[in-house]
């Protein structure tokens, strides 16, 4: 997990797949973060941050209950317990303070399950930066609790209400809008997709997960690296800072797509939202829907060094099914009194399954990433019997 370079590589997939006028837009972030991640200063502040704010470093918790019960021990990364509720504000510190070095004075978002958003509205209000959240039409009436959150916290939320009505047409809409304004405001992207340098520099801000968890597991098991590594994927950036951490180790690293959105497990290559990389697609090439019970996984896509790492079979890449998730979000809840968001039970759910099933071994040791709590799908978890 590299440096993709000035062509924003990884392998095959990546690159800048812009409109001409986003050039030099795209161009200017690039190098603004080359220069912000060279100076210690900015390191500085980030960490201070990071500590003082977003409450970092996350605890790794055991999950005894769930372990016991499965045969296997399981570590849970408790990105649930950052400021605002989940991983996102990593990214969303790490670009607001690069916005503000840029001079800029808003920043755009597109979210899904309404965490990017929260954390995007959460800096500009810390960092004195206007904030305009895109979000789907389905996803504001699912998630309207972070919806509220947003607005409570100043910023503007545009409802789109083109295609889909989720994650997808959110993003264009944010991307469209970019075009208009490049001058004065900054796109801050809340996954690993979308033209270079976003996917390396969404990594990079996330890469703290990996790290921490790595240091953590190193104090925690004899062994100090653990068996496997999981996260849930979307467009993947918790799981991308996750395995940042352990892909030059022995950890196999399992990312875990929904069902109805698996871009590697169902998708062909394609380009999206700026990027290359593999896509749900119909045989004529066009982009199909997604579907799943969580909001931020309800993407086709997936991010372009997912699909390197894929390619390269360092990381493995398996779906589960909606109701396997809503299991997951009980059994974790009643084992261990911990509620978490449905995105992160897809994570849970896959360990649920392969240690029924005999693929993970018997006293095996893994390491989930916890990415968010589970408030924010409270009513979508009412409307379930």
């Amino acid at each position: 997990m590299h440096d993709p370079g000035a062509a924003g590589r990884f392998g095959d997939y990546g690159g800048r797949y812009v409109p001409e006028a986003l050039m030099p837009a795209c161009a200017q972030v690039e190098e603004a973060f080359r220069e912000a991640w060279a100076d210690a200063g900015f390191r500085r502040d980030l960490d201070r941050l990071l500590t003082v704010y977003a409450g970092r470093p996350t605890p790794l918790t055991p999950a005894w209950n769930l372990s016991a019960e499965l045969g296997v021990d399981i570590l849970l990364k408790r990105e649930d317990l950052a400021h605002t509720g989940s991983h996102k504000i990593n990214n969303v510190l790490g670009q607001a303070l690069l916005a503000r070095r840029m001079g800029r004075t808003r920043l755009i978002a597109e979210t899904g399950a309404g965490q990017h958003g929260v954390a995007t509205a959460t800096a500009g209000a810390l960092l004195g930066l206007a904030v305009t959240v895109f979000m789907g039409q389905k996803d504001m009436v699912r998630q309207a609790l972070n919806v509220h959150r947003m607005r409570l916290l100043g910023a503007e939320v545009v409802e789109v209400t083109s295609g889909s009505r989720t994650l997808k047409d959110a993003t264009s809409e944010a991307m469209r809008h970019w075009v208009t304004c490049a001058d004065e405001a900054y796109y801050c992207l809340g996954s690993v997709m979308g033209p270079h340098p976003y996917p390396w520099m969404v990594r990079e801000f996330q890469r703290v997960i990996g790290d921490e968890a790595r240091a953590q597991c190193a104090t925690e098991l004899p062994a100090a690296i653990p068996d496997y590594v999981v996260a849930c994927v979307g467009g993947g950036s918790n799981a991308a800072g996750t395995f940042a951490g352990f892909a030059n180790t022995s950890a196999r690293l399992v990312g875990v797509e929904a069902a109805g959105g698996a871009a590697i497990a169902g998708g062909k290559v394609a380009v999206m939202h700026g990027h290359r990389s593999y896509a749900i697609q119909d045989e004529h090439g066009q982009i199909l829907e997604a579907e799943s019970v969580a909001a931020g996984l309800d993407y086709p896509g997936i991010g372009p060094e997912h699909a390197h790492l894929h390619d390269l079979g360092r990381a493995r890449y398996v779906t589960v099914t909606d109701a396997e998730v809503i299991d997951a979000v009980r059994r974790l809840a009643r084992s261990e009194g911990i509620l978490p968001a449905l995105e992160s039970a897809h994570a849970i759910a896959w360990v649920l399954r392969a240690a029924r099933d005999g693929e993970l071994p018997p006293g095996a040791t893994v390491l989930i990433t916890l990415s968010g709590r589970g408030d924010k799908d409270t009513t979508t978890l009412m409307e379930i019997p």
